[in-house]
């Protein structure tokens, strides 16, 4: 599996910005992409996934309902539309996947950063 984010930038608080992660490699529904981020200084953190079947989406309590994930079933991506954005989503954010079953993400791709200026 190979994962490719893109979509990164400097926004201005309340902002948006959209991450796109490109997955290919023999991706399937046995899989969960999500997102991830770590700020400096901090430890890396989840922040929304959704499982490959595109029916499942989950998303930590911090930016439930200012990001929203979804797949594009024709692109093969998975993507992160970030709204309202807050200095502290200053990030280096990651795709990964990993499977279903499993409780750590296998396959990364490189960071994107977000940066947003108060």
């Amino acid at each position: 599996v190979q994962l490719q984010a893109s979509g990164g930038g400097l926004v201005q608080a309340g902002g948006s910005l959209r991450l796109s992660c490109a997955a290919s490699g023999g991706i399937d529904t046995r899989y969960m992409v999500g997102w991830l981020r770590q700020a400096p200084g901090k430890q890396r953190e989840f922040v929304a996934g959704i499982t490959w079947s595109g029916q499942a989406t989950r998303y930590v309590d911090s930016v439930k309902g200012r990001f929203t994930v979804s797949r594009d079933k024709f692109k093969n991506t998975v993507d992160l539309q970030m709204n309202s954005l807050k200095p502290e989503d200053t990030a280096l954010y990651y795709c990964a996947a990993k499977l279903l079953s499993a409780s750590e993400w296998r396959y990364w791709g490189q960071g994107t950063l977000v940066t947003v200026s108060s």
